[in-house]
């Protein structure tokens, strides 16, 4: 009786791996996590989403049954028509912008990290709300033999809304799993300079390219415009760095442009509803600038890493209107840094140093570095020579 009962609890209450065989391949995974995107520009393909979006207590810290009241006796009756409409002016032939940009990056991804390390290295996408889950691309990994996950978010600048939600997943998936696999959570790198610097050269290319630059200084009357999602203040209050390291991207962006204070400033775009949100909001500040004298814009948006609904819709095409409208004269949105090969770079870099001590690193040395090795093994052998023989 207790070996029959021991037999059916065993595998029933932790996840395992079908056919599992000891003595396999063991591979590390990498997981890429966006925020998300509704599968569809329609109304009930967004509503599905914005519930998902909405619930999660990360993302609005208004007491649970209060908010659930909110969001489905209003906000889920309103606001998904209007941003299914939103979306229909971003959406392309690959579908929503956000997931085909993500996936593309992704697979380079895979590309470049087959090239350079020995191992094998599995690479999957994941939404943290919609289509593919978090969860969804665990068990990728899982299946594809994965025993160590690098968990890769694609926000610059760390927020409890963003990669705190992240980890919640992960963790969450993790939880019902019988073998849990080593785990690393990337974080922010709102401060790291090949990430500023690969921003800062989209930028100066772009100024190069439209006749911005005068002694590679840019004209005056044109500003740098620095865009980021908004939160609400009281998240800062409560000890979210975001803020912060949204003004210290900011600062990065411009030092490594050479600009004066009064060429650039940065803002926080995408308030929802009527709470104080991180100041100053871009949507004012684009009406205000033509009335200062400002007529000539570059809008970059370095808190997100592909484009999507919030840079192309939000910035692209209404900030655009409401800076023309204005008075302004000419408004340029600078794309994310998205499938560049820059981007690729920088990703890959970070996965190789974090991932620096797993087996699937740990490569045969390439001819330099055995040439490097050679030379100092000499060095090393002349020196014992001489000082065995009496030198100094």
């Amino acid at each position: 009786m207790g070996k029959q009962l021991a037999g059916q609890l065993t595998g029933k209450r932790f996840k395992g791996i079908s056919s599992f065989e000891h003595g396999r391949s063991a591979a590390m995974g990498v997981l890429v996590v966006n925020l998300g995107t509704p599968d569809e520009p329609t109304t009930s393909s967004v509503r599905r989403y914005l519930a998902e979006f909405l619930s999660d207590q990360r993302v609005v810290e208004i007491p649970k049954l209060l908010w659930m009241l909110i969001l489905h006796g209003i906000i889920l009756r309103l606001r998904p028509a209007k941003s299914a409409r939103a979306y229909q002016k971003v959406w392309g032939e690959q579908g929503s912008p956000l997931m085909a940009g993500t996936a593309d990056l992704s697979s380079k991804i895979q590309t470049v990290l087959d090239e350079r390390i020995s191992g094998q290295c599995n690479v999957q996408l994941a939404m943290r709300y919609g289509n593919p889950s978090i969860k969804d691309g665990l068990e990728k990994l899982q299946a594809a033999g994965a025993e160590r996950i690098m968990v890769l978010p694609l926000y610059p600048q760390y927020s409890g809304a963003t990669t705190g939600s992240v980890a919640d997943a992960v963790f969450s998936s993790l939880s019902k799993w019988r073998w849990v696999p080593e785990l690393r959570m990337l974080g922010a790198y709102h401060d790291d300079p090949d990430y500023i610097l690969a921003v800062a050269q989209s930028i100066y290319a772009h100024w190069q390219a439209n006749a911005h630059l005068t002694n590679k200084k840019l004209h005056k009357g044109h500003k740098l415009f620095i865009s980021f999602h908004g939160m609400p203040k009281a998240t800062l209050l409560a000890g979210d760095p975001y803020f912060c390291h949204c003004h210290k991207t900011a600062r990065l962006i411009a030092a490594e442009l050479n600009l004066h204070e009064d060429q650039w400033e940065m803002a926080f775009q995408s308030r929802f509803g009527k709470a104080q949100w991180l100041q100053p909001y871009a949507a004012k500040r684009f009406v205000e600038l033509p009335k200062e004298g400002v007529r000539n814009i570059t809008v970059v948006c370095p808190g997100f890493s592909i484009d999507c609904l919030e840079t192309l819709e939000e910035i692209a095409i209404e900030g655009r209107a409401e800076f023309l409208a204005a008075g302004g004269q000419s408004f340029e949105y600078i794309p994310a840094l998205n499938s560049s090969a820059q981007h690729v770079e920088f990703m890959v870099n970070r996965i190789i140093e974090n991932a620096s001590a797993w087996p699937e690193l740990k490569k045969a040395l390439d001819v330099n570095d055995l040439d490097i090795n050679v030379k100092n093994n000499s060095l090393v052998l002349s020196k014992q020579l001489a000082l065995a023989a009496g030198g100094a």
